[in-house]
């Protein structure tokens, strides 16, 4: 069992998943909150049915799966709804983070949340590694990477924790702002360190 744990969070398009996979090239066990999103949603699950009930029928695929772009549009653009909809999924997300958390075998384990600070994930773990880069560079890679409008990735940047104040409630800070192949170097350095940490 991992009893040191890594928070890892950034804003959008900040490089949070690149740094994910260069922990785990070196071995280290990681749980996307995303993913667990994903988890807690499923069809047959109990959050769907409700998420469902609340929007209406048309919140779902045809297959009966959640549609996401939809869902996304409306909570984006009501306040309300998203509040709504964090209440009924965070719980869930973060009961699933935990139990994957408790049963990591390696010497620490990362938890990669973009929302580590406002849904109380940091209480989850030991540490927390910000990945930051500037505003111009998380909109060039977000649209890039999304294909979303600039309009739609600047309101997702305003809908989540300001850059500075999630950099100043960090353990350590990553500057993701250049080339990705300069990130191997950083995350060696920092994984040597929360190895040094998880043996103490």
């Amino acid at each position: 069992m991992a009893r040191f744990r890594v928070g890892l969070t950034g804003g959008i398009g900040s490089g949070k998943s690149a740094v994910m996979r260069a922990f785990q090239a070196l071995g280290v066990e990681a749980w996307d909150a995303d993913d667990m999103s994903r988890v807690v949603v499923e069809p047959g699950q109990p959050a769907l049915a409700a998420i469902a009930e609340h929007f209406g029928p048309q919140i779902l695929a045809d297959d009966g799966t959640l549609n996401r772009p939809a869902l996304r549009h409306i909570i984006f653009s009501d306040p309300s709804a998203k509040t709504w909809l964090e209440q009924q999924l965070h719980p869930l997300i973060n009961r699933e983070l935990r139990q994957r958390l408790d049963a990591a075998q390696t010497p620490y384990a990362l938890l990669v949340s973009p929302l580590l600070f406002e849904t109380g994930q940091d209480q989850l773990v030991n540490r927390v590694l910000v990945v930051d880069a500037p505003e111009s560079v998380q909109l060039s890679r977000a649209r890039q990477r999304d294909g979303a409008s600039e309009e739609q990735i600047r309101r997702i940047i305003a809908s989540q924790m300001p850059r500075k104040e999630r950099c100043s409630r960090a353990d350590d800070v990553l500057d993701n702002s250049g080339n990705l192949d300069a990130l191997g170097p950083e995350v060696q350095r920092l994984h040597h360190f929360y190895l040094e940490l998880s043996k103490s």
